[in-house]
């Protein structure tokens, strides 16, 4: 079988949803530019590309559009290169990756896009969501898939008795260690500006105007987030609408809703080598597995030993991992089911300090992964997170140095 291999990655920064840079900025233009980047950091000609796959787990963004098709043509590919869009909801990144892979080792393409964008200012807040339409059949059997991702956390949270207090302190971590990052410079090899408009509103007046603006790094980070000031946030419902008394779901331990795109660019191993390219990692196996919608956010303690166990591997054989914050609770929980250190997850922080824009971060984790495995020298790595509906993804990569 042949062999697909990541030769390339880049993306934008995270900018907060609705008062961020990408407040104005169509998925489109986003995808396209960590398309474009990708192809130019592989030094191949756009054309080479036969297909891109796209994650996006709110496509309705694209105005019914195929946002994949929209973004390969923006980023300058041929009309030949064709395009399909993804939702596998947070997933959809990791899940482009693994099709694109997958075509590679099975119908011979040689050389293929994956990655991920959302626009969670432009849909979700934009009113053009439909995610909450139900079907009376399924509302019967299974409510459970229409409840919203803060109340599974809180069920997780309380069924496996997860603190708070251990759930502010693993959000602090996380801002520590993205903060540390940036200082250092370990996004610098992923993000390529964007230059775009902003929409800003004058909280005096309310007044709204438009302004120019370049998204250079992740926007969300608070360096100066304290654990006292974790503690003291309510439990809120999503958007804040309502306290919580005894609840343990914040605006502190929860990812953050942001904008992005992310793109990596795959091909079969003897063409990297027939073009003297240096991959930065092999694509080895992607696993899924359903639970209980209400918690979905254990989804990785199923779909992560079904990955590894194919590849005659355990947790300890692993050397880093990218569980995606998706809330601190369920990420806890994840890592002591799996046995996961600490000191080996998500080393540069993850979604509640660097944003979660759904679709785009399983190919921001894949790029970054890639990158901080091949600085440190290091054989695999594992992507893993949890699904919206109530399933975990995970895929394995080799690095390569």
């Amino acid at each position: 079988m042949r062999e697909a291999v990541i030769v390339s990655t880049a993306r934008t920064g995270l900018a907060k949803s609705v008062r961020g840079g990408f407040n104005m900025t169509h998925g489109a233009v986003l995808g396209g530019h960590a398309i474009a980047n990708a192809i130019a950091r592989a030094r191949i000609d756009a054309g080479e590309v036969e297909d891109v796959y796209m994650g996006c787990a709110q496509p309705e963004g694209a105005t019914g559009m195929n946002i994949a098709r929209l973004s390969a043509v923006r980023a300058g590919c041929p009309v030949a290169t064709g395009g399909v869009t993804i939702n596998r909801f947070c997933s959809s990144g990791l899940q482009a990756i693994a099709m694109a892979a997958q075509q590679i080792m099975t119908q011979g393409t040689p050389v293929a896009v994956g990655g991920g964008l959302e626009s969670i200012s432009l849909v979700q807040m934009g009113g053009m969501n439909t995610n909450r339409i139900t079907e009376e059949g399924l509302m019967a059997t299974k409510p459970a898939l229409w409840m919203s991702m803060i109340e599974t956390a809180e069920i997780v949270a309380d069924r496996y008795k997860v603190s708070r207090e251990s759930q502010d302190r693993f959000a602090l971590e996380s801002q520590r260690r993205t903060a540390e990052a940036q200082k250092t410079g370990r996004f610098d090899d992923e993000i390529v500006p964007l230059a775009t408009k902003m929409k800003t509103v004058d909280r005096a007046t309310g007044a709204e105007s438009v302004v120019d603006c370049v998204v250079s790094r992740d926007e969300c980070n608070r360096p100066d987030t304290t654990y006292e000031g974790l503690a003291a946030l309510k439990p809120v419902l999503m958007g804040g609408m309502k306290v919580r008394e005894g609840k343990y779901i914040t605006a502190g331990n929860a990812s953050q809703f942001s904008d992005g795109a992310s793109a990596c660019v795959l091909m079969d191993s003897k063409t990297a080598e027939q073009k003297g390219l240096e991959p930065l990692g092999v694509f080895r196996g992607f696993a899924v597995c359903g639970c209980e919608p209400e918690e979905m956010g254990i989804g990785p303690v199923f779909a992560v030993p079904r990955l590894l166990s194919r590849h005659g591997l355990k947790a300890d054989d692993i050397d880093l991992w990218e569980l995606n914050e998706a809330f601190a609770c369920q990420t806890l929980y994840c890592m002591e089911r799996i046995g996961i250190p600490h000191a080996k997850l998500n080393v540069d922080g993850g979604a509640i300090s660097i944003g979660h824009p759904y679709g785009m971060s399983g190919a921001r984790m894949t790029g970054h992964i890639l990158l901080a495995g091949r600085r440190q020298k290091m054989k695999y790595g594992v992507v893993t997170m949890c699904i919206g509906g109530g399933m975990g993804a995970a895929g394995l990569f080799e690095f390569l140095h």
